[in-house]
């Protein structure tokens, strides 16, 4: 088993909620993502005369960047935007107005627009991709027995089975079956970086709970999807995000066996 079997990139992603579902900390971010632009430029004007616009621009773009790495995207635009407009209306003639003269600080607002627009996503996505190690004996245990299982079991459903009863214990499942062969309507499902999705939107689980009804959670071997895993969540806690990565590591374990016996059998 190599070490890269307990190490796994995280991408988390969130994707459109209506505004009154946007969580607190989004909704903070936010208006710091309007106030802090406005703040810095209204505390460049004593200094607008002697500062130059290339530096004034620099010091707003360094608080587009931390509003991205501490909020989120939205935020980050947000911020850029409101850089550029408080740059025009603070630190450029004819000052208190929106209109800019001079052809340099046209080009300098506009730099300074999609400069912060660029480190806005850059930050927001250095915020949110982790790297996630796997460090806990009983994980490991886990993934180093179904390891040892698929090399040594003569057959594939062995395997299924030990994995429906490692996932039962490790999600704290209801039930929990194995489906072969082709997929059938959309369930919620659990993705590769330990994320679920309905349809095409994201379920922040460690927010708002597993989603109703069954999960699925897919089997690939050899880049082939072999089956997948329905998972009925049980009463107890949504899981934390190791547990549902190694989830994920099993049921690729799984595939690899599934992979490896050769074509599968109907249910």
């Amino acid at each position: 088993m190599s070490t890269e079997s307990s190490r796994w990139t995280l991408h988390r992603t969130t994707t459109g909620t209506k505004p009154g579902d946007r969580p607190l900390r989004d909704r903070v971010a936010l208006a710091v993502g309007f106030l802090a632009p406005f703040l810095v430029a209204l505390a460049l004007v004593p200094f607008r005369t002697d500062l130059s616009h290339t530096n004034a621009a620099l010091i707003l773009v360094v608080a587009v960047v931390a509003v991205a790495a501490l909020g989120s995207r939205t935020a980050g635009v947000l911020a850029a935007l409101s850089a550029a407009a408080w740059f025009d209306f603070f630190l450029t003639r004819p000052y208190q107005t929106f209109d800019i003269t001079a052809s340099g600080d046209i080009e300098t607002a506009v730099l300074l627009l999609v400069v912060g627009l660029i480190v806005a996503q850059l930050a927001a996505r250095a915020r949110r991709l982790e790297v996630v190690t796997v460090t806990d004996a009983g994980y490991l245990a886990r993934i180093h027995a179904t390891a040892d299982l698929v090399q040594s079991a003569r057959s594939a459903d062995t395997v299924v089975d030990h994995v429906r009863g490692e996932l039962t214990g490790l999600l704290g499942l209801r039930a929990c079956r194995f489906e072969y062969g082709t997929l059938l309507g959309q369930p919620p499902r659990l993705r590769a970086d330990g994320g679920v999705t309905v349809g095409r939107r994201f379920r922040d689980v460690d927010l708002d709970g597993w989603p109703e009804g069954e999960i699925e959670l897919r089997a690939y071997g050899n880049g082939h999807y072999l089956g997948r895993f329905m998972l009925t969540p049980g009463p107890g806690p949504v899981p934390p995000l190791r547990a549902r990565l190694v989830a994920v590591t099993l049921a690729d374990q799984t595939g690899a066996a599934l992979d490896t016996a050769g074509p599968l059998r109907e249910e």
